[in-house]
Formats: structure tokens, C-alpha cells, sequence
């Protein structure tokens, strides 16, 4: 699988699209997470009901398949950096998107999709059962009390399991390559080694949670969307819609994005120093499927 993706993003379908064909992303991590591990069903205890284990996933995806047996599932997940010029752009920004981020967040999103698919496929060939939770008919938010919209497969958190990153105090993933990244994920019934999790504490790789230090994030979000509390998921959300006018205006093409929080930050490319040992070995030390 990790050779698959890697292709893939090699290929021309991972372009942002513009004049001067750019690809929209750099290379990839991958990384696996067992289809029994109990974060999953941690999860739903902690983000809702309504969020999706694995089994149910692929279950909807392939109802004729009957009753399924978590521990034969992996979830199989994969990080998409930015690319230098991409977050370059963004780290001057301060109020709107730069055109590659959001082309990225357009064009890469699509990508992201095509690759999603592309590892389906790949795999049901294979004799796999395989979907992509986040392009079931099924897939959506639900309004929580607790976290506001919240999604019925989180791909930060399937990476989360997956040994891929921490969360920051934005809610984003700090990976090995950094925050500023898309996440992708399918399940699929095959028993893969998962990746080892060098971390116990979904915020280890945050300078603000780990040290009390930074907060660098606060400054740079334009939509007074966070603090020392956490993410306004409500103001984030209608900040990043109402960037619509200005990226047709000035890009010419319908889009949004923001993601200032994610670039001219410690976590932007990597881990911040001294808070990551051993993940990058243990996501880049095995291959399989």
C-alpha cells in the first residue's frame, strides 16, 4: 500500500492545477491502525456514537458481507504535506489564502479523493473488501453539544490510531512532516501489522499542551477562532466560507480555504524539537500490503 500511494502522488493526477502544473502535495506517510484497536471504541465514547468504527464502515460499504470481525480490518491511513512553496505562500499571508493553498484545498482535496478510491480499487482487486468512509453515502457531521460539528470518520483521528501525529491546540494533526497537511484513510478486511504509536498523549506533539509554551496558532488565525481553550469550531468554519468571494475574485476559480494556523508555526513541517522521538522511525521502518 505505502508503494501504491507513493505512485500515486508521483502521477499527474496530484496537481493543483494552475498554469504552471505544480503538484499539489509533497510525499506521503502511510501508516495502519488495527480494526480492533480500542481507541476506536474509545472514540466513541469521547467524540460521540455517532462517529464510525471500522466494522461498521466497511460494513456499510458492504452489507452483504454480514457480520465482520474487527480484528481481520485495518485502517489504512496516509498523511499529504504541502508542498515548501505552498506553505512559503502561506506563511505571508495574514488575512486570506494565498491561490496554491487554496488550490491545494480544491484540486488536493480531489487528489485526495482519487487516491482514496485508486487504494479502494487496488485492493478489492486483490480480493479485499475495501471503502473510503469519507465518500460513503452515509458520511456527514453531526451537531454535538459537546465539539460542535463533528464527523462520522474523523481522518485526524483514524491517523491519530495509525501512529501518524498528535493534535494541536487548533485541533489540527502534528505530524512527522508537520500540521500543515490533508489526511486520507481507507478500511479494508486485511490483517496488516499496525504501526507502532510512539505517543500515549493525543497532545505529545504540541509545544502549547506539552511544555506550556507557543500558542503561536492563536496569533496567526485571522478569525479569532482560538485561544488557550481550544478550537471555535463554529468561527473557524464561517471564517473559511466567507473566504469564497475573495478567492473567485482574485484567483478565479470557486474555492475557500484559510490554514494560517498551520504554516509560520513550530509545527508546521515537523514535529517541534525534542517532543517527537522515535515517530518517524516507526512510521518509515516498516512496509506492507
Amino acid at each position: 500500500m505505502r508503494a501504491l500511494v507513493r505512485t500515486l502522488c508521483d502521477g499527474p493526477a496530484n496537481r493543483l492545477q494552475g498554469a504552471s502544473d505544480e503538484r499539489a502535495w509533497g510525499e506521503p506517510l502511510v501508516g495502519f491502525a488495527a480494526g480492533d484497536d480500542p481507541l476506536f471504541a474509545a472514540y466513541k465514547e469521547h467524540v460521540g456514537p455517532h462517529h464510525w468504527a471500522p466494522a461498521e464502515a466497511l460494513a456499510l460499504a458492504h452489507p452483504e458481507l454480514g457480520a465482520l470481525d474487527a480484528a481481520q480490518l485495518t485502517v489504512i491511513c496516509w498523511v499529504l504535506p504541502q508542498t515548501a512553496a505552498t506553505r512559503a505562500d502561506s506563511r505571508q499571508a495574514t488575512a486570506y489564502p494565498p491561490e496554491r493553498w487554496a488550490r491545494s484545498r480544491i484540486y488536493g482535496e480531489l487528489f485526495n479523493d482519487h487516491l482514496r478510491r485508486e487504494v479502494v480499487r487496488a485492493l478489492e482487486a486483490a480480493g479485499h473488501a475495501a471503502a473510503a468512509p469519507v465518500l460513503l453515502p452515509g458520511f456527514g457531521t453531526v451537531d454535538t453539544a459537546r465539539y460542535g460539528p463533528a464527523s462520522r470518520w474523523s481522518e485526524r483521528h483514524m491517523a491519530y490510531a495509525a501512529g501518524l501525529g498528535t493534535f494541536g491546540l487548533c485541533d489540527g494533526l502534528i505530524t512527522p512532516l508537520g500540521k500543515a497537511v490533508r489526511l486520507g484513510s481507507v478500511v479494508a478486511q486485511v490483517a496488516v501489522p499496525p504501526t507502532p504509536r510512539p505517543y500515549n498523549d493525543p497532545h505529545a506533539y504540541c509545544l502549547h499542551y506539552a511544555r506550556g509554551t507557543c500558542g503561536a496558532c492563536i496569533e496567526r488565525c485571522p478569525a479569532g477562532a482560538l485561544s488557550a481553550a481550544g478550537h471555535d469550531k463554529r468561527l473557524c468554519g464561517a471564517y473559511v466560507g466567507a473566504t469564497r468571494p475573495y478567492v473567485l475574485a482574485h484567483y478565479g476559480f470557486e474555492g475557500y480555504g484559510c490554514g494560517l494556523c498551520q504554516t509560520g508555526v513550530p509545527c508546521e513541517a515537523g514535529i517541534p524539537e525534542g517532543l517527537g522521538q522515535g515517530a518517524t522511525a516507526c512510521i518509515t521502518g516498516q512496509e506492507a500490503v
